[in-house]
């Protein structure tokens, strides 16, 4: 889709940047919000590179006149916004005993309320047009929460709530305007090495683990798809069924494990830096530290993407099947019929 704009918020680097990229590469003209500028500059010159165009917006989705002044911007260099994807997010690992009530504040500000300002700025936009389509990014844990994330996963939560309000509201006024959001699996991203941390050991992201390219090819297909939700690799689809099968074995099975599987072995520095109020300095990328043990398909999200497909042609091989069994039926020779008349059967016994 050459030449649609499209605007990516938390593009600066994993998720998001790989989000930019993906559209960039097929020819997209991408605007870019995060904080860290340097990050900005990396993923704009890796989709000038790739074919793309983009522009740089530093800014905090928190802050709702800045998002509407960025949609602003983007509409002045690039025209109609046809696709506005919301990503931007902050975590906290920790207990919610150690909780602070800034800490929830900051965290459900970035990652829920910047989802709802974002999706304001792009409806401003479409409804008039009476089109475009609004990406949420979300997550497995979005319905599944799990220990020493309860801000990132109330947030989730909440983006989920405010979408589906959402959907119902676009139905009745029969707006064409279209909404979607992706759920996501354990993604190898740099968030596990500047997310803020009160654990002994450092953050990993609860294995299976995939590289971000698996959750923007996912994004870049449902924002050119009507598909209500999009549930992205096998670990989501388990832990999202799973939840409303047996929730109470799950809170013990999470409570027996969560810790752990949240965990490397290798010790955290408690006085690191963490960007949950400021930026990190540097370009920090679009992968995180476990590329040698994250997934780069998912044969789970093939799947589900081509769930249409996949159902001809099993509807196909099935009505192959019965063919075939029904012509083997009619030339399978039947029992051997004597031609004899009964009075001459006796004779001859």
């Amino acid at each position: 889709m050459k030449n649609e704009t499209v605007v990516v918020t938390g593009a600066s680097a994993g998720l998001g940047r790989a989000i930019a990229h993906e559209f960039g590469r097929r020819g997209a003209n991408v605007a870019l919000l995060a904080r860290g500028v340097e990050g900005l500059e990396g993923a704009k010159r890796e989709i000038d590179a790739a074919g793309g165009k983009a522009l740089v917006l530093p800014m905090d989705v928190t802050d709702s006149g800045k998002v509407e002044a960025a949609a602003e911007a983007v509409e002045r260099e690039f025209g109609p916004i046809d696709i506005w994807i919301n990503n931007a997010m902050a975590s906290v690992f920790s207990p919610v005993k150690e909780m602070k009530p800034e800490e929830y504040k900051r965290v459900t500000e970035v990652t829920y309320l910047g989802v709802v300002y974002g999706t304001l700025a792009a409806l401003k936009r479409m409804l008039p047009r009476d089109r475009g389509m609004i990406v949420q990014v979300g997550s497995a844990l979005a319905y599944r929460s799990i220990p020493l994330q309860s801000a990132y996963c109330a947030a989730k939560h909440a983006i989920a709530g405010f979408t589906d309000s959402l959907r119902c509201e676009l139905i009745h006024d029969k707006s064409k305007v279209r909404l979607t959001m992706v759920q996501m699996p354990a993604l190898n991203t740099p968030q596990f090495g500047w997310v803020k941390s009160r654990l002994k050991y450092k953050a990993q992201p609860v294995p299976p683990i995939f590289q971000p390219e698996v959750g923007a090819r996912a994004i870049y297909w449902a924002a050119h798809h009507s598909r209500r939700e999009v549930y992205v690799a096998s670990p989501t689809v388990e832990a999202i069924v799973a939840n409303k099968i047996a929730p109470g074995l799950l809170d013990h099975y999470l409570g027996r494990t969560g810790y752990d599987s949240q965990q490397t072995n290798e010790r955290e520095d408690p006085n690191r830096p963490n960007n949950l109020w400021e930026p990190v300095p540097g370009d920090h990328g679009t992968h995180g530290t476990f590329d040698s043990r994250a997934h780069e398909h998912s044969s789970e999200l093939w799947l589900g993407l081509h769930r249409g497909w996949v159902g001809l042609a099993l509807a196909a091989l099935t009505g192959a099947g019965f063919y075939i069994a029904s012509r083997t039926r009619e030339h399978r020779p039947g029992p051997r019929s004597d031609s004899r008349r009964p009075s001459e059967i006796r004779r001859a016994a």
